[in-house]
């Protein structure tokens, strides 16, 4: 598929591209599941990084010389806050909560976006965006939280690791919108693997992987893990970057709007319970990321 055959000025190409990438995204947290059954989370993303870079390399390679010292900081941002530490964050998370809560929290992307732009990028924020803002946050506590009153422990822990990588979104979206406004959607996606890919082959060559190859079907999870990279990390991100450039920050980001209804949908299908408060919740963030977006 040649992007410059999608004409992404038209608004109805813009909304099939933003479904297609709720359909890959929102498959990501149940393939990353499915790693998790037989790799550490560490493992597991690293995996994802090294994978993408490897998929990458031959395009990597031709792209190097558009690295400059004017963009290079922009480059490595997008590599390591945009990419691999939300890679991290989301294995780590999911060893502890469902795949279909992970997509849920997942829909916090925009608010951040806003809030990173409003303080590090100079954009312009109404009081609409703000109410917004809070009425999301408050959908995300409700989402986290298990009913202790104490608020040491009524907050899942391992649920904060995803708002945390949502931040993270939220600066590499406004990076790329603002910073590589000069660079296509296959140079910044490209290059960006390139920091990190290679630490990740590294990592890899060091860890232990005795005890996944003593799980069962552990070769098909690392097939699901290169899926993972192949569709989540390359495909959707070089459209996603493509996207970004044709539309506004927060319409790019409002990807997150529809990828919680695949997230849920793969979770019952893998048997995890859903229980009706967090749709209260998640229609509460939905309804604050409407109002970031007014």
């Amino acid at each position: 598929m040649r992007l410059q055959k999608i004409q992404l000025e038209n608004k109805s190409w813009q909304w099939a591209i933003l479904l297609f990438l709720s359909l890959i995204w929102g498959t990501s947290f149940i393939l990353m599941k499915k790693g998790l059954e037989s790799y550490s989370h560490t493992q597991v993303a690293a995996f994802r990084i090294f994978f993408s870079f490897v998929f990458l390399l031959p395009v990597t390679i031709k792209n190097i010389k558009v690295i400059r010292r004017d963009n290079i900081q922009s480059l490595i941002i997008v590599s390591i806050i945009g990419f691999a530490i939300p890679a991290f964050l989301f294995t780590k998370a999911q060893t502890r909560i469902d795949s279909s809560l992970a997509g849920m929290l997942n829909s916090l992307t925009p608010l951040f976006t806003l809030v990173v732009g409003l303080l590090a990028y100079r954009t312009r924020g109404r009081w609409m965006n703000i109410v917004g803002l809070i009425l999301g946050l408050t959908g995300a506590v409700g989402l986290m939280w298990n009913g202790d009153l104490n608020i040491l422990k009524g907050i899942n822990v391992f649920a904060l690791f995803i708002v945390v990588a949502t931040i993270c979104y939220g600066i590499n979206v406004n990076e790329i919108k603002f910073k590589l406004v000069d660079l296509s959607s296959l140079e910044i996606t490209s290059l960006a693997f390139l920091f990190t890919g290679p630490i990740a082959g590294i990592y890899l060559l060091f860890t232990d992987f005795t005890p996944a190859s003593q799980t069962p079907d552990y070769l098909l999870n690392l097939a699901y893990i290169a899926i993972l990279a192949l569709f989540s990390s390359v495909i959707a991100v070089l459209i996603f970057n493509h996207l970004i450039k044709y539309t506004t920050t927060l319409f790019a980001a409002s990807v997150t709007y529809i990828i919680p209804l695949f997230a849920i949908m793969w979770g019952i299908l893998d048997g995890e319970s859903i229980r009706l408060m967090q749709f209260f919740w998640i229609a509460v963030i939905l309804f604050g990321v409407y109002l970031v977006n007014k």
